[in-house]
């Protein structure tokens, strides 16, 4: 095989990072993040299509090693198989994204994507800069009915105790994966839930006696209001809580968000950074690495090529980002942001997003020569909280992370 110093380097990175990984394994993740950012696909096909020449290596001989990446033992060749485990590396996959992080603040967002009528993927991401990065994942079969309720609390349990004291948390959702139970699991980890609610329903506040319905207490656009209460008015569903409401400029209705945080520590604005894993969706799909193209038909299979996707991803956007902290103004107009943070930093909109602009410097080391940007994450600050006129607003505060 030919020596390339920048593939090289590439390997001995994700060897570093996921050291529990054998030498093939590691290769393997190596060939598909790499192969994917210079094919701009993470097909098979056009992996193993860009990599042969440049490896010098026969095609089939290249995909065969790249679809062992994927297989399961038993569908590997040789004496000493075994599966890719995306479980363990998850824990070593976080400390990479957080390694260099500044700050102790950490937006996290759940949510389900789906790839037609054959996966749907319940993703929790770190949302980064107007776009997500996923740190754990399952893989369902969509024609399948299948509970969710389990899955998203395995996944959640995978990060019991991977964050060290003094990080704060929270755990962003939209009004359909609201539930008590999602909440509680939350706050078990020490996180801080952010789940949006639906306004059917109704709020009794510390002191008050009488419930009154969610749209009564936001009832017109421009109003804002937040305490501590109950949320819910059955016995089952009743759930001591902050409610934070506020009804933006130009929204069809308010957003209900419900949260463990105390009504001076939280704003209901930052729920605007969900809409951000939407962006990591669109960067697996038809924003970057095409995978609604795939003919990949077994979700465990599906699993384990989301890692190296993840990695790719992140590469992308950890480079980007590190390139937009340094620059004067940000880099994409189409990525969103928390509602009116672009006008209080005054800041005008990206004109080239993160994840394309990691993909040019790339690139370009590439064909200069030179090593490999490999950056770490370097999130926008926080947003903070200050009052005007007696209102409670959010800002961007100086330092920090998100």
């Amino acid at each position: 095989m030919p020596r390339h110093p920048e593939l090289y380097q590439w390997i001995d990175t994700i060897a570093m990072h996921f050291p529990s990984l054998s030498k093939p394994q590691a290769l393997g993740l190596a060939l598909w993040s790499f192969g994917m950012v210079v094919a701009r696909s993470c097909s098979l096909t056009a992996v193993a299509d860009v990599l042969s020449p440049l490896l010098g290596q026969k095609y089939n001989t290249l995909r065969e090693r790249l679809r062992d990446t994927y297989r399961e033992a038993g569908a590997k060749s040789g004496r000493r198989r075994a599966d890719l485990c995306v479980t363990e590396c998850w824990a070593p996959w976080l400390a990479w994204v957080l390694d260099g992080w500044a700050g102790r603040q950490l937006a996290i967002a759940m949510d389900a994507t789906s790839l037609g009528d054959r996966f749907t993927v319940l993703a929790i991401s770190v949302v980064y800069r107007g776009c997500a990065v996923p740190v754990a994942w399952k893989v369902l079969k969509a024609t399948e009915k299948h509970a969710w309720k389990p899955e998203w609390l395995a996944l959640l349990g995978r990060f019991r105790g991977l964050l060290p004291e003094g990080w704060t948390v929270i755990v962003l959702a939209d009004r359909g994966l609201y539930a008590k139970w999602l909440f509680g699991a939350i706050v078990e980890l020490k996180w801080h839930p952010f789940l949006r609610v639906n306004v059917q329903g109704s709020f009794r506040p510390e002191g008050w006696c009488r419930w009154h319905p969610f749209c009564s207490l936001v009832p017109a656009e421009g109003r804002r209001w937040q305490g501590r209460g109950t949320a819910f008015s059955g016995k089952k569903t009743q759930l001591p809580c902050t409610l934070l409401g506020c009804w933006g400029e130009g929204h069809n209705g308010p957003w209900l968000v419900l949260t463990d945080l105390a009504p001076e520590c939280a704003d209901a604005c930052w729920y605007g950074l969900r809409a951000w894993i939407e962006q990591g969706f669109k960067h697996s799909k038809r924003g970057g690495w095409q995978w609604q193209h795939t003919r990949m038909d077994d979700p465990a299979r599906a699993e384990r090529l989301w890692m190296a996707i993840a990695i790719a991803t992140w590469w992308l956007l950890s480079v980007g980002g590190e390139a937009e902290a340094g620059a004067d103004t940000p880099l994409d107009i189409k990525e969103p942001s928390v509602p009116g943070a672009a006008r209080r930093q005054g800041k005008r909109w990206r004109m080239v997003g993160i994840f394309q602009h990691g993909w040019s410097l790339i690139v370009a080391a590439l064909l200069n020569h030179q090593l490999l940007p490999v950056k770490p994450g370097r999130p926008e600050a926080w947003p903070g909280l200050t009052e005007i006129n007696g209102v409670t607003l959010a800002v961007y505060a100086e330092g920090g992370g998100g």
